[in-house]
């Protein structure tokens, strides 16, 4: 497994043709830019079991624990 916890904002079509089929290059054109990982899916997919996709992957998780250590910390502090 391949964890992306990169990102990087394509703004160059031509970028973005080389790495996505052609439903994410509409994305693309609606809005001028993508946002995308140090990974490259393709590449991925041929060695790799699964990996985590950019954006969506790792960072719903970085949320999840932000909330988690808060939540545990403001208990720790009160004495609960």
């Amino acid at each position: 497994m391949v964890v992306d916890v990169g990102i990087n904002r394509i703004e160059l079509r031509a970028e973005a043709e080389k790495i996505f089929d052609p439903s994410r290059l509409a994305a693309f054109d609606k809005s001028g830019s993508l946002l995308v990982g140090d990974v490259h899916p393709g590449d991925m997919a041929r060695v790799s079991s699964a990996y985590t996709p950019v954006p969506g992957g790792v960072g719903p998780l970085t949320i999840a624990m932000l909330m988690s250590n808060t939540i545990e910390s403001a208990e720790r502090r009160t004495g609960l």
